[in-house]
């Protein structure tokens, strides 16, 4: 094996990043697999890295290779790994769990109280080769791309936020059209939401939705959405809203349509405070409010690999663009352009 390899780095603090040709190939730890990356998908989390953003900078330390969603080839193994082997096909797990704590203990890794990421506190993805734990290794079955493979780790949020509670014969508000989002919808189609309502302020993205299941498409731009769906349910709301946008104004407002004896759950991240009236909007309805993060180890990852091999649901309407891992800036100004869909790179 080659002892270098070519990837993204983020090498100053300061916005972009460089591609770099001399990078030495991750060493491999007694419980590591070495994966030789196939393709990596560009997250929201990476554009953060790229601009260099308060978030990033609070938990970055530079160099860094960033990147975390991403499939490919193992190539090599640690001396104590068991469930992987050389050879296999694996999608990556972001999260990399202490395997001590109370949450982990309690099958609730994904919440570890010492949590690490890849791609943020350890080398990531966007480059020919990543090391990781064994425990961030999915192996795919051999009818899975390498494409879908790449996008499994997003796709698990959308579905982890849609199955955090009663889904079938539901009618869903899916606020926030994204690629998250668009999976979400995806997800509450092939689970049994009765009808799904997605709200967006692109044509393009809304044009999407229909494709992944979207009954009722409303841009926020042009049209009252509460309105709109307040006249459609009968004046009684939907029975479950999901947040994907993070938009502090959209979260709040959303209660007004949430039925009596509803679910709310909460997904995208707000970068201010969320106002909301506690009393008429959660304690009068006796509403059920929760936040989801990532995706339950390894609970959601059987659960997006059922859903994903679903007639019902095609992952390729996610996919905006596939770029050469060179060109990962024209990727990125593409993706912060507005363009709908996942930017994939392909080292």
């Amino acid at each position: 094996m080659l002892k270098t390899m070519s990837g993204i780095v983020k090498e100053k603090p300061e916005k972009g990043a460089v591609f770099l040709n001399n990078l030495p190939i991750p060493e491999v730890g007694d419980n590591d697999v070495l994966v030789r990356v196939k393709v990596a998908a560009i997250c929201g989390t990476d554009k953060h890295i790229y601009e260099w953003t308060k978030w990033a900078q609070d938990r970055l330390k530079l160099p860094m290779v960033f990147g975390h969603e991403f499939s490919g080839d193992v190539v090599k193994v640690g001396s104590a790994v068991k469930r992987v082997k050389v050879g296999d096909r694996i999608a990556g797990e972001t999260h990399i769990p202490c395997n001590s704590c109370y949450q982990c203990l309690t099958g609730k890794q994904h919440i570890c109280e010492d949590m690490k990421i890849i791609g943020v506190h350890v080398p990531g993805a966007f480059s020919e080769y990543a090391a990781i734990p064994e425990d961030c290794a999915w192996v795919l079955d051999d009818d899975i791309s390498y494409e879908e493979g790449a996008l499994l780790e997003p796709m698990g949020v959308g579905v982890h936020g849609i199955l955090a509670g009663e889904i079938s014969g539901k009618t869903t508000l899916i606020l926030g059209c994204g690629p998250i989002g668009l999976m979400a919808i995806g997800a509450a189609y092939v689970s049994g939401a009765s009808k799904i309502y997605a709200v967006d302020r692109s044509d393009d993205k809304l044009g999407i939705a229909k494709n992944m299941g979207a009954d009722v498409t409303i841009n926020t731009k042009t049209k009252d959405y509460i309105q709109i769906i307040m006249e459609d349910t009968n004046k009684q709301g939907v029975d479950v809203v999901i947040d994907y946008t993070g938009n502090e104004k959209i979260i709040g407002d959303s209660f007004k349509i949430l039925r009596n004896g509803g679910r709310y759950t909460l997904v995208g991240l707000p970068n201010k405070e969320v106002s909301i009236d506690l009393t008429q909007s959660i304690i009068y309805k006796e509403a059920t409010v929760n936040g989801v993060t990532g995706r339950e180890m390894y609970k959601t990852w059987f659960q997006s690999d059922r859903i994903l091999k679903s007639s019902k649901f095609d992952i390729k309407h996610i996919i905006g663009g596939v770029y050469k891992m060179e060109d990962f800036e024209k990727a990125f100004e593409v993706l912060n352009s507005g363009a709908s869909g996942k930017m994939l790179l392909i080292p």
